[in-house]
């Protein structure tokens, strides 16, 4: 035995690393999303809704620590988990621009997210 983790604990490393990173990424940006479509911009409106999200907001951010976590076991790099979370994060704002403020992908968004694979792939070359 070589001490390392098993293969089949990698990929629950893996698969749970992405699932709590997708999920709390995606409340996060749904709940500004929502802010910037909805809420009045005022100092008051838009105070008491931060209020009123801090439980998701730190949900969110629980599952967003357990996500890098777990990509961390699953990779044994932290450098590689947090730029796989920030790429899931591009990824997710895209989205939630077009679900709440209709904004279509253009040929530099997909050129941006290109970029952005190019890296994962330079940070994995060995």
């Amino acid at each position: 035995m070589n001490g390392g983790p098993k293969k089949g604990a990698e990929d629950m490393n893996l698969m749970y690393g992405f699932g709590l990173l997708a999920a709390g990424l995606s409340i996060i940006n749904a709940i500004f999303s929502y802010q910037a479509k909805a809420i009045d911009p005022g100092f008051g409106p838009m105070l008491w809704f931060q209020l009123r999200m801090l439980p998701l907001m730190f949900f969110s951010n629980v599952m967003i620590g357990y996500g890098v976590k777990y990509l961390y076991r699953a990779f044994q790099s932290l450098t590689f988990a947090l730029t796989v979370s920030k790429g899931l994060e591009i990824l997710v704002c895209v989205v939630m621009g077009y679900l709440f403020l209709k904004e279509v992908p253009t040929w530099r968004t997909y050129a941006g997210l290109g970029v952005v694979v190019c890296g994962f792939v330079l940070t994995r070359w060995k």
